[in-house]
Formats: C-alpha cells, structure tokens, sequence
C-alpha cells in the first residue's frame, strides 16, 4: 500500500544512491497488447468534480490527470515497470544506471541540457529507481507544463548513451556505491537484502555491483530498454494546475504513436517456505561508534490481502514512540537508541525489517530480552486504544499524501500504476479495519519466525560481539512452534492576518482550507545564543526534553496522546532561535491546544526524561561522526567562527551533555520562554480560539528580558581542517567563503542567485566537476545565513585520489566566474530556480507556518523571501563578478575536508 512509501522514507535511500520510490505492485498475469482505439479522445470537461481521469492510450499506456489549482505547479511523471528486479547478475545495475544516463543527453538535448531547460523555468527534475519500476518526473510552473510533458517523455525514449558519457557516468555511479558503503544503515540493508532474498533479482543492490557497473555497455542498455520499455507498461501522471484536454491530447501526440514489440510476462512471486533455515547471522565490523543491528523476515509481495495486517502489526510493534518495543526497549530498559519495525513488500516478495542502533555492551542483553519477548508475544495483551491508535496513524499518512502535488501525485500514481486504481484505497482501509487481534496473532506466528530470521550486525572494531552467540541465544529463547494455524480471514487560500500580543509577541494566520489540518510553529530568538561556551549542547538538550511529559502529563501519556489524535510536537534549537511546532487535525484543536500549552507553560523536564533526552543526543552525536558528512558539518562551524554562539557544537559533546542537569534545563528554558514569541498558524482553524490560545501563552509567559541581540561574530584564524574516518570508501570537501548576513537584501539577493547559478544537475559546478571531469556523485554549493554573518560553501564527496583535482575544479570554476560575466541564459535560469525552488519547499502548511514565524521572529517581514527573488531578477552578470571578486577568492577560503 502507499502506506509502505511513508513508513519506508528513510529506508528508500539504502536501496540506491538515487531516490528509491515506494514499493509497486502489478496484477500476475501480463498484460496483452491493447487493440487499436479507433474512437477519438474522450472529452475530459465533463469528469466529476476533483476525480482524476484515467484514459488508456491505443497502445496501452495509461494516462491520469489530476487536476489541482493551489499552487502554480505541474507535477509530471512516467511510470516504468522496469528496475533492478528485471536484470540478471550479469547486468546487475543497469536500471539505475540508465536512469542516470537520461539525464547525459537524448536526441533532442544535450548533456546537461534536459535538467537546464527544466531549472531554468524555476522547475526541478529527477528519476528514481526501484527494485520493480523507474519513474522519471519533474515540477514545473503551471504555464511550463508542455515542456515538463516533453521533458519526460523525452528522458524516457530517446536516449541517446553516449559512450563516452557511459563511461564518465559509470565513474560517478561507482562513487555513488562507495558513498552507500559508508553509510551504516546502507551496509545493513544490502547485506540483509543477500539473506533474505537469496537466489532471486531482488538479492542485489539497486545500484549493482563494482564488478557489474563498468561492464555495461552501451548495447546492453539499448537491449534493456527495448526488452522493457514498452507503452503497455507505462503510466503518465499529470497533477496541478491543468487543462485536462489539453494535457491528454498531447499525452495522445507524446507517445500514441508508440508501439509495443513484444509481449510481457512479469516475474513469478518468490515463494516463503514452510521451514526456515534461520537464524542466519551475518556480523562485519568497522569505524562505528556505535552498534547497527538489523533482522529481517520473509512476507509476501504487495498485492497479497495479508498485507493490510501486517502493516497493522508492525505500527504496533516498532512504528512510533508509542509502540511495543519502543516502549520496551528504548524507554523502559534504555537498552537503544532507536527501535523501529516496518514491512517493505515488492512485487514479487518482502521482507519485515526490525532495526535498532545500540551501545555494544547491550547487544547481549538486548539480544536475549528480545527473542523472549517475540517468543512470548501475543497481540491481545494490545489495548483496544492502542489498536485504533495504529489504524488512524496508517490511515492518516494516506490523507496527508495530498498535502504536496508531488505526494499527490505519488499517491495517485502508485494506486493506478499498482494497484488498478483510486479503489486499492477504499479496499486497503476496509481490510485494515477489518484486522482484528486474531488475524495478527496468525500472521505473526506465520512469518515472524526464528527459523525465517536473518540478521546483520554492524559493530565498532573490539565491539565483541559474537555471531554464534547471538544465534544460540535465538535458538535457546525463541523455539520454533511446531505449527502455524491458517488465517480464518484473509483548496483556496485566503489573506494574511498579523495580531500583537502582550509582551511583544506576534500572532500570524496563515488561513489555507486545502486540507482539515492546522500547523503551529512558535519561534522565539535565542537558542544557541542564550548559551556560554562552556554550555554548548544546552539547548539542544532543552529540546529535546521540553516535549518529554508536562505536570499533568508523563512522557508516555503525552506520546499517546498525540498518537490517538494523529498529532505531531516537537521542539528545535538553532544558532540564533528556539521553536516549538505542532501539527494535528483541525477536528482535535480544543483536545491539542491545551496540551500545547502545557508543554509550554508547565514541562516536566523529570530526570527521568532529561536522562533519557541526554542519552539520545549522545547517540546522535555518535552516529553522526560515523558517517563523514555528518562529521564534517557538525564541526564546521566552530571551525569556521572564533566567537558567538556559531563557535558552539551546537549539539555539545558526549561529556558536556552527559553533565547537564535537570536545574540546567529548567533554568535555560525560564529564561528562553520569557522572550517574546511569533506564533504562526496556518491550515483550518477558528481564528477567535487560536488567537485567545495565543494571548493566554503570551501572557503566562513573556517577561521584560531585554532586546536580543544577534552577535556579529569573528571568523577563526585557521583556514584549514582535516579530519579522518577510517575504512570509509570517499573524501568530503567544503570550502566555505564568509559572507553577509541576510539583513543585506542586495548582496543576498547576489548570494541566492550565485548559489542557484552553481547548483542543481544544470548548475556550473555539476557539469565541470561531474559531467566533464567525472569527479563526484554529488557536488553542489550551499548559502548559510543568519541576520549578522553567513558564509558560501562549496561541497563535493569524492575519491580521495581526486581530492587535488577537485579543489583545482572549484578554483577554476570561481576564476571564470570573477573573469568572465555569465550569458544572460545562465542568468534566467538561476532567477528561475529561485522562484520554483521557493514554491516547491513552501507547500506543506508546516513549511509556511515555520517560514512566517522564523522571518518574524528574526525582525524581517514575511514576504523578504519574495523580496530577495526580486531583487535577484535585478542583478546583472557584473554584480555576480563583483561579488565573487569581493567574497569568493582563494585568499578567504576556509577549506574542511574528511578523509579515510
């Protein structure tokens, strides 16, 4: 179901460098060549208000139209049934590398040129690889969508694979892989992936192997494509603001001509045997700080009618704070960091995937009290509240699929393309209410299994942890029943409104009635600010312990209930500010707003909870500096500024974290939550009862504490770091470059537009660094500001023989750009990336309400991101010299690297 995108967001990224979609599904029987429609198209103005039409071209290939008027946007996307699943071991990869070849040039456009012509009307494009499927889509503004739809199409059909940007693309690829193997939960996938699916095309990454990658030929893709690209087997998507006839007559000029040339006979479904192996265990050892434990359990394929209650079953067992083991065994026993269970299931089989991250000195204990606890688990120990809780979160993630067009289109894609249309939802959720106790107890007793088990342990070098021991303890706790028992069931947006509040807080509504949501984002100046140095992690610290229980509320029940009203709370720190958001159905407001205020006014902060929070941030420091990227911009501002709160680990160290205390805690955030506040809301809501909720909050609150003050801080004196991770596969490069605050529009407006100028696939950086030179899966620029000071990045992860090279690249695209002025066409691109980049991240009602509150809480109006983008159609290819001579040469660099 769709609901296995969400659960699997994270998950995806695993699977392939690329964007990894949401698991498909397709009827068993292939389907035959579809008869000439000799009628003409069919009239689209008269469909049923907010339904999409579905149109079958003459070939075969479906068409969907939605149409969505709340954003001036288009989303398009093509549908392949083709991916890693429909290779052989002898071209294992080939779908994901002809996914990045689409981007390196068709009959129509050259290298670079698709993702150019796209970027340079403010849209974006990608392709994304599946095991069963690619897509190919692009965002575009509403009067572009004709060249979004040519774009597509073109990406899929007329592929050009040179050879030499074959070769130059399969370097980038292998870089890409090496960038996965420095990944812990990466690692952990692919090796479970081995286990589990052993024998079958799923058993392989996505990306393929070294040995595989280089050894694609430019024949051997044109085979694939002609053996798999059939119009039969598509689907095109079409959402946003659009004229239905027009889309489908040029859906109909696009690609009705085309022709199937063979028929289809998709895979047979992996069969689960009646008795297991297991356990299987796999342990590999590493520069970890940390342990990465990952166990797996063969299900069935997607189209499967058990499907709906195992979703139901691991949303209880390990899909959010509130679940079993969670519970169990990160807040009860603190024997975790993090415990999460979720299903994956594909077209031809799945897997149920249990992972945790742990210390290794539990991973014995935590071992054994976890086969005992599978042993002797029993669905009706679950309350009735915590099974209706399950069921309205998985319902709730399906709702909220429409909030983006490009989640609504993901939606009603994946439910046409797999599932045979807007009805698979209906069915879905009437089997999910149908799910009762005794269909899970079947269910987990049939696949959840000791002898099905596979399990991978990913452990620091010296970690001790034994393989033999973890599988003896499997086989001494967890005895395999001798039997399973069969199942006995299988959008307008009105104006703006500003209201002071007491104390010199502001109230902003943000009215949107798309969806029966309300968002809240609180945002007060401070954070980091608020902090002595020999404070750094404080207030990280305070936010993640603020949402952790009030006075009338322990953590666990405060997590339950946000659970049982599909709601959201969290809270934030940065360099310079401190929010608190919310997110709930607007039918909950009067049951949310007071927990709301509670959190607020009357936390906990138990040291209990504190302990807990400390524990977790540790953890996250730890695994960070597992992975290089994470290393490398955890350290880059304090090595990038000698004073202010930017010179701060704003997550602290594991010893000064470890040192905080309860009084700390309470003592920063009576100080912190004195200051006025910017309170924006946006979604549906009842003005007069948010705005009596806020007056309430503001004055329990604020107190006189004096103006904040953002600091202007001094930059560090040493211009070079190099730091090391050992056994990883690529080097990370930053070169930074200080920069102005955003309170200076005109050199901002500068700044966002170089940026826009030297990103993106289109974006100078990325065609020299990549395209030309082969240098980098991923090379980008970055633009980090606050009011005061802000600085320029460079990034690219590259080989560490490449290191010279790549630095010689930045220098050299920065010398061009300060010599030579930029053609007006570089210019309009980048102007136009501005634009859609900025709808495109601004759709979501939580995204508003944040932007709103954080330019208000940090003294700019609320539309200075507008204002920026004006200002930006003003610059001149001379003030863009201008700027790179004054900020971005070789003499100011600060140049951070993380190497193996």
């Amino acid at each position: 179901m769709f609901r296995k995108l969400l659960l699997l967001a994270g998950l995806s990224l695993l699977l392939a460098g690329c964007e990894f979609a949401h698991m498909n599904k397709r009827t068993e029987t292939a389907p035959a060549p579809a008869p000439a429609m000799e009628a003409p198209l069919p009239d689209l103005t008269e469909n049923a208000q907010g339904a999409p039409n579905i149109v079958r071209l003459k070939n075969g290939l479906t068409v969907l139209i939605k149409e969505d008027d709340r954003f001036p946007l288009v989303n398009v996307r093509l549908y392949v049934h083709a991916g890693s699943a429909y290779e052989t071991p002898e071209i294992a990869g080939i779908s994901h590398l002809l996914e990045h070849m689409v981007f390196k040039g068709t009959k129509k456009r050259g290298p670079g040129e698709t993702a150019r012509q796209i970027e340079s009307v403010g849209g974006s494009l990608n392709a994304a690889t599946s095991f069963d499927y690619t897509v190919y889509y692009v965002e575009v503004p509403d009067d572009q969508w004709s060249l979004g739809m040519d774009v597509v199409t073109d990406m899929a059909f007329n592929q050009v694979i040179d050879p030499a940007e074959l070769k130059s693309e399969q370097k980038v690829v292998l870089e890409e892989l090496e960038r996965g193997e420095d990944t812990p939960s990466s690692k952990l996938f692919k090796t479970l992936q081995s286990m589990v699916w052993k024998d079958s095309s799923y058993a392989w990454p996505i990306i393929g192997y070294r040995e595989t990658v280089p050894a694609l030929s430019r024949v051997d893709i044109k085979n694939y494509i002609a053996t798999h690209y059939q119009p039969q087997s598509m689907l095109l998507a079409v959402v946003g603001k659009v004229d239905p006839d027009k889309i489908l007559a040029e859906a109909d000029r696009l690609l009705g001509s085309l022709e199937n040339t063979r028929s289809f006979t998709p895979p047979e479904t992996l069969p689960i045997p009646e008795a297991g192996s297991g356990p299987q265990v796999v342990k590999m050892s590493g520069k970890w700080n940390k342990v990465y434990l990952g166990a797996a359990f063969p299900i069935p394929h997607s189209s499967s009618a058990e499907i709906p209650g195992l979703e139901l079953l691991c949303q209880l067992l390990g899909g959010d704070d509130t679940s079993r083991l969670y519970r169990t065994f990160k807040y009860d026993r603190q024997l975790v960091d993090e415990i999460s269970v979720a299903p994956l299931s594909l077209e031809r089989g799945g897997m149920l995937y249990v992972h945790a991250v742990l210390d290794a000195d539990k991973v014995e204990q935590f071992w054994t009290e976890l086969n005992k606890e599978l042993a002797s688990f029993d669905p009706a120990d679950f309350t009735d509240r915590e099974i209706e809780r399950a069921r309205l979160n998985l319902e709730n993630s399906l709702f909220l699929a429409k909030e983006t067009l490009s989640g609504l289109a993901g939606k009603l894609g994946y439910f046409q393309f797999f599932e045979g249309g807007e009805q698979a939802e209906t069915n879905y959720l009437f089997a999910l209410h149908q799910a009762d106790r005794a269909e899970m107890k079947h269910l987990f007793d049939k696949y959840v299994r000791p002898d099905q088990l596979a399990l991978a342990v990913l452990e620091p070098e010296n970690g001790g942890v034994d393989a033999d021991k973890l599988a003896a303890i499997t086989r001494a706790d967890w005895p395999v029943k001798a039997s399973v028992k069969k199942s006995a069931a299988a959008e307008s947006v009105s104006g703006t409104t500003e209201i002071a509040l007491p104390g010199g807080s502001k109230l902003v509504l943000l009215p949107d009635e798309t969806l029966p949501y309300t968002a809240m984002s609180f945002y007060w100046t401070g954070g980091d600010g608020e902090l002595t140095p020999d404070q750094q992690g404080l207030a990280a610290l305070t936010a993640g312990a603020l949402t952790r229980g009030t006075n009338a509320m322990s953590a666990t029940e405060l997590q339950d209930f946000l659970s049982d009203y599909a709601a959201s709370l969290g809270s934030t720190a940065g360099r310079n500010v401190f929010a608190v958001e919310a997110k709930f159905p607007t039918r909950f407001t009067d049951k949310v707003l007071p927990v709301i205020r509670d959190t607020l006014t009357a936390p906990a902060f138990s040291a209990t909870e504190v302990a807990r929070a400390k524990q977790d941030q540790i953890a996250s420091i730890k695994q960070r500096e597992d992975r290089p990227l994470g290393l490398a911009f955890r350290r880059l501002f304090p090595f990038l500024y000698k004073t202010g709160p930017y010179a701060l680990l704003h997550d602290g160290t594991p010893e000064s974290v470890e040192s905080f205390t309860s009084t700390d805690i309470i003592r920063f955030w009576s100080r912190q939550s004195m200051q006025p506040f910017t309170l924006a809301v946006c979604g549906q809501f009842d003005s007069a009862a948010v705005e009596a909720f806020a007056q309430a909050i503001a004055k329990t609150l604020t107190a006189p504490t004096g103006e904040y003050v953002f600091s202007s801080p001094q930059w560090n004196d040493e211009r070079e770091a190099d730091l090391h991770l050992p056994d990883r596969n690529q080097a990370h490069i930053v070169m930074a470059f200080p920069a102005p605050g955003k309170t200076d529009l005109d050199a901002t407006a500068k700044l966002e537009l170089l940026r826009a100028v030297l990103s993106g696939q289109s974006g100078l950086l990325f065609r020299d660094l990549r395209d030309k030179q082969g240098l980098a899966y991923t090379v980008t620029a970055l633009l980090w500001q606050s009011r005061n000071t802000g600085f320029m990045g460079l990034y690219i992860g590259t080989g560490p023989d490449k290191i010279d090279q790549s630095m010689e690249g930045f220098r050299k695209v920065l010398a061009d750009l300060a010599a030579n002025p930029l053609p007006e066409a570089e210019l309009t691109r980048a102007r136009n990336i501005l634009t859609g980049d900025y709808y495109q991240e601004h759709q979501s009602l939580l995204s508003r309400s944040r932007e709103a509150a954080s330019l208000l809480s940090r003294g700019f109006s609320l539309d200075h991101e507008q204002a920026v983008i004006e200002r930006a159609k003003t610059v001149t290819a001379e003030g863009i010299q201008d700027l790179v001579k004054e900020y971005l040469t070789p003499d100011k660099a600060y140049v951070m690297k993380v190497t193996p």
